[in-house]
């Protein structure tokens, strides 16, 4: 397969007619090899306009979606990133090259080690991975200027918020029900606030559905 131009035709027919303009994420979407973050029988998917499925349960974003949420956080050349469920870490490569450094996270030990070892065969430096719960974050890199949700949640943990910088950014997808909407959460103070960007309803990330409420 000539993962090249199936990396081209992603970029101009999923991500530039989804008025994705800006120059770093279509830089990244066109040289990062999608196809080294997925399991080797589902390389040939890696540019498929779908969410690319890494590990039973587990997938990443669609190109579109990524790509769309990163425009969105408007990542700056010295901010610092933290990545959500990350699983193999695509989604950190991606904002990791608008930004000065990203740490990718994942509750699942074993993609932390894919997410490591795939990003160390694209030669991207400027990432961390580490392992831990998605709901609580990862307070030791706190505070970060942005912050990426790889999957969606029906929650959005008080952690997640509380590891903003000042006038940081978190773009995450909340579900409710079968529907879902992107929404960019910046921090002001003490205050934070959001606002939706674009409709979308990938599966729900580890450990983030909403606790079932009692019922007689």
């Amino acid at each position: 397969m000539d993962f090249a131009r199936a990396r081209d035709m992603m970029v101009e027919s999923q991500v530039r007619t989804s008025d994705v303009t800006d120059p770093c994420v279509l830089r990244a979407m066109r040289t990062l090899p999608r196809e080294r973050f997925a399991p080797a029988a589902r390389r040939s998917l890696a540019y498929a306009d779908l969410e690319l499925e890494v590990a039973p349960g587990r997938t990443l974003l669609r190109p579109r979606d990524l790509s769309k949420l990163v425009q969105a956080l408007a990542p700056q050349a010295h901010e610092r990133g933290l990545e959500i469920a990350g699983a193999t870490g695509y989604g950190a490569a991606v904002l990791a090259a608008c930004c000065k450094e990203v740490v990718t996270l994942d509750p699942d030990p074993d993609l932390s080690f894919a997410a490591r070892a795939a990003l160390e065969s694209v030669a991207v430096a400027n990432v961390k991975t580490v392992s831990t719960a998605a709901v609580d974050g990862w307070r030791d890199g706190a505070p970060y200027d942005l912050m990426l949700l790889n999957g969606s949640a029906e929650i959005v943990p008080e952690a997640w918020l509380t590891q903003l910088a000042p006038g940081g950014r978190l773009a995450v997808i909340v579900r409710q029900g079968a529907a879902g909407a992107a929404r960019i959460y910046t921090k002001s103070g003490d205050a934070v606030a959001y606002r939706a960007v674009f409709d979308a309803a990938p599966p729900l990330a580890p450990g983030l559905e909403r606790s079932p409420s009692f019922t007689f």
